[in-house]
């Protein structure tokens, strides 16, 4: 599995339903997309739900990396470079992802767990793939994910949920726009 998010930043003052617009009308393009476990279009609208800034985001949940290179690497993507410009994409090595009881999603958490240097790896993962179990059983869960940034020696954990955004302490907050979800199915 293969696990990516890339961000557009945009002007405090940029018309944010144009960003609605964007993910309903492209949304459903990715309903299909073989290798595609899951694709979010998230946004963060300033003033609304906590958030400070107006942000695009687009996070992904690909069953290997062969088709994320695909995606990049083809026509399609060129959109994305023409209406924000090259992104920074961050990529992570999905270590455990599972399937909730909520139906949609209408929230996406992320949040951010430094390995110490000296840190006991096997336990931590164990520890943290037992968080995912709990958190796949709470009612309002769509789906989390606990991956590992390879460069940052991080753990990142996305969780999906079916309640309205809400700022929580430690985690970052998107709205989610579109959820395209060709492969939770197949999956789980």
């Amino acid at each position: 599995m293969f696990a990516k998010q890339y961000s557009h930043r945009l002007p405090a003052d940029y018309p944010m339903q144009l960003i609605r617009q964007r993910a309903a009308e492209r949304g459903p393009l990715w309903d299909r997309v073989e290798g595609l476990v899951f694709k979010v279009f998230a946004g963060r609208e300033r003033g609304v739900h906590g958030a400070t800034e107006n942000l695009y985001a687009s996070i992904y949940l690909w069953q290997d990396a062969a088709g994320a290179g695909k995606m990049l690497m083809g026509p399609g993507f060129q959109g994305v470079i023409d209406s924000f410009g090259r992104p920074h994409i961050e990529s992570w090595l999905p270590l455990d992802w599972r399937r909730g009881p909520a139906g949609q999603a209408r929230a996406l958490y992320r949040e951010v767990q430094a390995i110490e240097p000296g840190a006991q790896r096997e336990q931590l993962l164990a520890s943290e793939v037992l968080g995912n179990q709990r958190r796949a059983q709470e009612p309002d869960t769509f789906a989390v994910v606990l991956a590992l940034d390879l460069q940052a020696w991080q753990l990142v954990r996305f969780t999906l949920s079916a309640q309205p955004p809400r700022p929580r302490p430690g985690s970052e907050c998107y709205e989610v726009l579109y959820l395209a979800r060709p492969g939770v199915c197949a999956e789980h």
